[in-house]
């Protein structure tokens, strides 16, 4: 035998060791194993694209979040810029109040009690 012959005969010989693996009993037996499988590939498709969803509306809640943020921060500084003094006599004078020139006066109770 040549050294071809040798090679060929071999090559023959794993192409029918493989044809003896996938016979039909073989692929019937081994239903479920590729029905589990099929289940697992699923799954990690359901997986992946219920991450994608997850993630999106993460992102969309930060900038929703970012925007409340800006807008508190904005309120807070008016608020606090109108609470001042000098903007509440501005405000009032409108409805005819003034600041008062005299300090308020003090009442006090004539029956003290002991």
């Amino acid at each position: 035998m040549t050294e071809e012959n040798i090679h060929t005969d071999t090559q023959q010989q794993t192409k029918t060791d493989w044809k003896k693996f996938f016979t039909y009993k073989w692929v019937v037996k081994n239903i479920p194993f590729f029905l589990f499988l099929s289940a697992l590939a699923v799954l990690y498709i359901y997986n992946g694209h219920h991450a994608d969803k997850l993630i999106r509306k993460i992102a969309t809640s930060e900038k929703n979040i970012k925007e409340l943020e800006y807008e508190y921060k904005s309120i807070k500084s008016e608020v606090i810029f109108r609470s001042k003094a000098s903007e509440l006599v501005k405000a009032v004078e409108p409805l005819g109040l003034k600041q008062p020139k005299v300090p308020p006066i003090i009442l006090v109770d004539s029956i003290v009690k002991k």
